[in-house]
């Protein structure tokens, strides 16, 4: 008997990667709307510099949606009836991150300190279910790598 999908379950069917309505269906209305505005986001002050790709992690991990140029920029996690966006702070990150630390919301700067320190980087994954959220995360895009400046 198969078990019905908990809050944050991933996408783990790998026979094909999941397209807009998958992820609509799977997230939910509300979580895909902070979806694409985070990739016309991503478009708009990045434009041509990444060719977003689904990547399977496994039967645990399910799908996840990469934006990378040589360095991975951010991922996006389609959740059971919620979306989350991976950014990964380097030390240049991290020291700018800590710069700044008293200008960041509360609920990021407790993410940033809980989150464990690997050699490639600060794995911040922030749940995204309000604009506040996506702001915190184009801000963190923002530092990772600045926008080219718009013609």
């Amino acid at each position: 008997m198969e078990q019905s999908p908990q809050v944050g379950d991933r996408i783990t069917d790998k026979s094909a990667s999941p397209d807009d309505s998958v992820v609509r269906d799977w997230i939910g209305p509300g979580a895909f709307k902070h979806w694409t505005h985070l990739q016309n986001w991503i478009e708009k002050f990045y434009p041509g510099i990444f060719a977003p790709e689904w990547l399977y992690g496994g039967k645990k991990r399910g799908w996840s949606l990469r934006y990378k140029k040589t360095k991975a920029f951010c991922t996006f996690l389609p959740e059971y009836k919620r979306f989350s966006a991976v950014v990964v702070l380097g030390r240049a990150e991290r020291e700018q991150f800590e710069e700044r630390r008293y200008l960041w919301r509360s609920r990021l700067i407790k993410l940033y300190d809980e989150a464990k320190t690997y050699p490639d980087g600060k794995f911040l994954t922030v749940a995204i279910s309000s604009a506040d959220d996506r702001h915190d995360v184009t801000e963190l895009l923002t530092m990772k790598r600045p926008p080219q400046p718009r013609r």
